[in-house]
């Protein structure tokens, strides 16, 4: 395994800030109702998955800690699978849409799932 310099190196950040950015925009179309609502936990759930990978490396000396702000991250990345499910039921995003990002969900939550299984590879005390 190539070893990442920073929590930025990690395919799995850069995936979850792509999805983030990808939320954003789309959500800027949605009614103006759902600004305090939907729009918002939607946000805050899909920016959180990289919140908590960050966490996450600055805890990499603690392997348990480690896991558990990967296991944070994987809980906001299936948070914000709900929002989608909910956004294509108040028929905010097309069938394909939702399909598309819940894809891009389901990804980055197997290799955060990689991540735990193989946390000692990341925790390694030396680094």
């Amino acid at each position: 395994m190539n070893f990442a310099n920073s929590f930025r190196d990690l395919e799995v950040y850069k995936l979850s800030r792509d999805l983030s950015k990808e939320i954003f925009e789309l959500t800027k179309t949605f009614p103006a109702e759902e600004r305090y609502s939907l729009t918002d936990q939607i946000r805050r759930s899909s920016r959180s998955v990289g919140a908590q990978i960050a966490e996450a490396w600055a805890k990499r000396r603690y392997e348990k800690h480690f896991i558990s702000k990967l296991t944070d991250a994987d809980g906001e990345q299936q948070e914000t699978q709900h929002w989608i499910e909910v956004s294509f039921d108040c028929e905010y995003i097309t069938l394909d849409l939702m399909k598309m990002l819940l894809d891009k969900c389901s990804s980055i939550g197997k290799m955060l799932n990689s991540m735990i299984t193989k946390s000692d590879q990341f925790c390694n005390k030396n680094r």
